[in-house]
């Protein structure tokens, strides 16, 4: 059970510590698409907060588009790719025991809909085809505030898929789609809502990809020595400012933190000198090392550098080389 971390004392909200907590849990698939989420009774208990203040959170999530309220039964994780892990590109069997099963029961509802055979074979030749179309140009979006966000998942999917990959701001998503014909749009979950609400409308579909969970390294803060000065360096600010909530609602006052995005030389020299343990992404990974071998004169120790790894989870990509057809 994912446990949350509220820390009364500190300048950051409650319901902000809260929300960008569960909002994580949610785009790392801790809480996967159809998860009921605790009920407000429940994260009472467990946070301290109250229950009016746990309901707005909740109401602030569904705002957000990523979860659904189900009057009488609860609060669920929403899912915005209807079953598109079920979707089978190859009707060998012998790689898809159920794919047989799967091609009879989709024939069967079209029948049932007054298609001729020939009309059902014509209707999924035209979906293979524009999805076929769609996996030539891939569009990654997110918005211009974390733009650096799209810019990690831009480098991820260019060498996973070994396709070219155009990044958009969110901004001018709307413009973009008007000049194409067929594309695919890829985000994280913390911008689908955003990205769905102007894609529909074009006939676009979006795809989300899940975030790394960080579960080691949020395992090794929580066991980092009380006063420790915490590093956190990364391409992204957005997810900088969200690693520094959860850490803070996890260890609060007991560690100093200090945070940089990547380009930032004069604050990074400063963590440099002055962090026990570095925590970066990827992208800021060769940067931070270059920027410890800089200061190596005025170390007495080197920091500890602790580089997660892949933004995005293998399950993602995977299932988004299914969907463009790339396997």
């Amino acid at each position: 059970m994912v446990q949350f971390h509220i820390q009364a004392d500190s300048d950051i909200p409650a319901s902000t510590q809260l929300y960008n907590q569960v909002l994580f849990a949610i785009a790392s698939r801790q809480f996967p698409p159809g998860h009921r989420l605790p009920s407000t009774r429940q994260l009472a208990m467990q946070t301290g907060l109250h229950r009016n203040t746990i309901s707005k959170v909740y109401r602030q999530l569904e705002e957000a588009g990523v979860v659904d309220a189900q009057a009488g039964s609860g609060i669920y994780v929403r899912d915005q790719v209807q079953d598109g892990g079920s979707k089978v590109k190859s009707p060998i069997l012998e790689q898809h025991p159920d794919a047989y099963k799967v091609v009879q029961s989709s024939l069967d509802e079209l029948l049932k809909l007054g298609c001729s055979l020939n009309q059902a074979r014509e209707l999924f030749l035209a979906e293979i085809d524009w999805r076929l179309r769609c996996s030539a140009q891939v569009l990654v979006t997110a918005p211009n505030h974390d733009i650096e966000a799209g810019e990690v998942i831009v480098r991820e999917l260019e060498r996973a898929l070994n396709i070219p990959v155009q990044l958009v701001p969110m901004e001018e998503l709307s413009q973009i789609l008007d000049q194409t014909r067929s594309g695919t749009v890829v985000t994280s979950r913390y911008f689908i809502a955003q990205a769905e609400a102007i894609a529909a409308p074009k006939s676009v579909r979006v795809i989300p990809v899940d975030i790394y969970d960080f579960d080691n390294e949020l395992k090794l803060v929580s066991r980092l020595p009380k006063g420790s000065c915490l590093g956190l360096v990364s391409l992204s600010s957005g997810t900088v400012g969200v690693a520094e909530v959860i850490i803070h609602s996890l260890r609060g006052e007991d560690l100093l933190i200090m945070t940089c995005q990547l380009g930032d030389t004069y604050k990074l020299g400063a963590i440099v000198r002055s962090a026990q343990t570095i925590i970066s992404d990827q992208a800021s990974c060769s940067t931070v090392k270059a920027a410890i071998l800089a200061a190596r004169e005025d170390l007495i120790r080197p920091p500890q550098i602790i580089c997660c790894e892949n933004f995005i989870v293998s399950k993602s990509i995977e299932l988004l080389k299914r969907e463009l057809g790339l396997e």
